[in-house]
């Protein structure tokens, strides 16, 4: 009887041996990894979100240098994870790969704290909060802080959430069930851990101290990483296949353009797969045939040119990456309009009234809590109410399918754009009636005029931020999950980057076209933000559309369960001539 209460999914311990499905997993043990994840969400966006502001007033950055500074290291701290989930995935598996990684990021945290509090690695300000210049030893002392951060990122946020969802067996029902709702919160303590961030470290960097407001966060994470390490008896761990993906990928490119003159055979139970005995016996994931992108096919040719044929489960793995790559391309966009939260809309914030009656100021910086609570808000009643609504409409047990999710939250995040975009107009129509043109001066406009676009952009991230990772950790095959999830944090990065690709076009562009006079200038009472507003608009419902051709053309991942029937007797369809969306994802 002992052994029934084994998981079923071939989850083991730290010591490779099978666990007991009602001693380990499920969310007594991903609740010590959500826990984790609230931490590190703090750690980073206590450092992201008021960033801007440390190197323009701290370290006497320009508004533009400043901007593209944040954006390349946001986007170094999101790429990284493709390295560290390539690792996980090949060789040290999920739980040795954070170790390691989350020792490095405590190491950047405490070096990071370091640079903003002793004397001799920070500029000398005066008592009126004018800083001289900082040394070359100073500068480059605080950005190898913040890179020894994104190094350890690299290897903490692709493999925490994949580990947090392998807590949850896929082939027991309940669990299954269970493991549906993860991610929502899983997403909900991180937006916590960045509301934490973005309201009370932000005050304290700005009020008190920012060796405060960096201590905080370092002390927290490594508080976290000690309740991680007493759950250890309760995790489950997917045991690593051994198999090189690079090598696997490699074999089916190099099979199909060895086998490119041969004609396809009409029936997909003809071209070579193993028994289904093999994948049961092995634990490895059997992926049923996918229809689209038909020349890979030929890799699995049996009477083909090449002397070892791929599996058809082996093609199918690189056409999911094939076609997730093409919902990460058009998703690139959204991705480079989270980067406004912490350089544009703070820097249009500081030109505000920030003050809350006659004693409070509220930091510029601060006002993305609002993007957070309304993600905090938002989610709970997604869950618990929106789900089950449309669950009993459509059928689908996520109400809707991953990629409706991701459309309307593009939809969504277009017009917080909008929303940014009227209050630069009124921002402007003030500037001009009071006559203000100081880059110092201060519109009498509320800084709170800025809520709107930074609630609706919160509301967009719960379809939008939840629905990716949801998405390219569900789409990826099993073996390569954490690698797959990096879809999602590349994603990111690359936005980052592309956001701070775009500053610099549009600055010198417009210099360009109005004698050196930009859009988004350092003086920002003398800028026209609004262009630049209407400019991301555009180029946000360009993407939408090839947003909606691409989730139109995708093909779900379909998997053999285990009470499937062979391949053969499985797979009787004709080849088709284009690729159709399946429904239930």
């Amino acid at each position: 009887m002992a052994s029934m209460d084994y998981t079923r999914d071939g989850t083991v311990d730290l010591r490779g041996r099978p666990v007991l499905a009602s001693k380990t997993g499920k969310w007594k043990a991903a609740a010590l990894l959500v826990g984790y994840e609230a931490f590190e969400r703090m750690a980073f966006y206590g450092i992201q979100s008021n960033l801007v502001v440390y190197l323009t007033t701290e370290l006497r950055e320009g508004t533009v240098s400043s901007v593209t500074n944040v954006n390349n290291w946001s986007g170094a701290v999101w790429m990284t994870p493709i390295l560290g989930a390539y690792i996980a995935d090949a060789f040290l598996g999920r739980f040795w790969t954070f170790t390691i990684a989350s020792a490095i990021y405590v190491v950047g945290m405490s070096l990071l704290t370091m640079a903003v509090s002793l004397k001799s690695l920070r500029p000398y300000c005066t008592s009126d909060g004018i800083c001289s210049k900082a040394s070359p030893l100073q500068i480059g002392f605080f950005y190898m802080a913040l890179y020894i951060i994104a190094v350890g990122a690299g290897g903490t946020k692709p493999n925490i959430s994949t580990f947090g969802a392998d807590q949850f067996d896929e082939l027991n029902p309940h669990e299954k069930k269970l493991k549906a709702s993860f991610f929502n919160w899983w997403m909900f303590s991180a937006y916590f851990g960045s509301l934490f961030a973005n309201s009370g470290l932000i005050y304290i960097q700005d009020n008190l101290s920012w060796s405060i407001g960096y201590g905080i966060p370092t002390i927290g994470l490594i508080l976290s990483l000690v309740c991680f390490y007493i759950g250890t008896p309760l995790y489950r761990h997917k045991p690593k296949n051994g198999n090189s993906h690079m090598k696997e990928i490699i074999h089916v490119l190099s099979s199909a353009l060895g086998n490119w003159r041969l004609k396809l055979p009409s029936q997909p139970f003809e071209l070579h797969e193993l028994e289904r005995e093999h994948y049961v016996t092995s634990g490895e994931e059997q992926l049923l045939y996918i229809p689209c992108f038909r020349f890979l096919d030929k890799a699995s040719v049996e009477k083909g040119n090449v002397k070892s044929p791929c599996t058809v489960t082996q093609v199918q793995k690189l056409k999911l990456f094939c076609g997730m790559f093409i919902i990460w391309v058009v998703l690139l966009i959204p991705s480079a309009f989270w980067a406004e939260v912490s350089t544009i809309f703070v820097k249009q914030g500081t030109t505000l009234n920030c003050h809350l009656g006659s004693e409070f100021k509220v930091p510029p910086a601060s006002l993305s809590s609002i993007y957070t609570l309304s993600m905090i808000l938002a989610v709970p009643v997604y869950d618990r109410y929106f789900v089950p609504f449309m669950r009993k409409r459509t059928g689908n047990p996520r109400g809707i399918t991953i990629l409706q999710r991701l459309g309307i939250g593009c939809a969504v995040q277009v017009s917080a754009i909008v929303a940014a975009y009227v209050v630069e107009v009124f921002r402007l129509r003030l500037i001009k009636e009071h006559h203000i043109n100081g880059p110092q001066d201060i519109v009498p406009m509320s800084i709170f005029w800025q809520l709107p676009q930074y609630g609706i952009l919160g509301l967009a991230d719960v379809f939008l931020a939840i629905g990716m990772i949801e998405f390219f950790y569900d789409q990826s095959p099993q073996s390569m999950q954490s690698l797959g999830t990096t879809f999602f944090t590349s994603a990111v990065g690359v936005g980052s980057f592309l956001n701070g690709f775009l500053v610099n076009m549009v600055d010198k562009v417009s210099r360009k076209l109005n004698g050196g006079k930009s859009w988004i200038g350092n003086n920002l009472n003398d800028s026209h933000l609004d262009y630049f507003f209407v400019f991301l608009t555009v180029i946000g419902v360009v993407n939408l559309a090839a947003f909606m051709w691409a989730s139109c053309a995708y093909t779900y991942k379909n998997e053999v369960a285990e009470e499937d029937c062979d391949l053969s007797e499985k797979q009787s369809i004709v080849f088709p001539s284009d690729c159709a969306p399946l429904e239930g994802k």
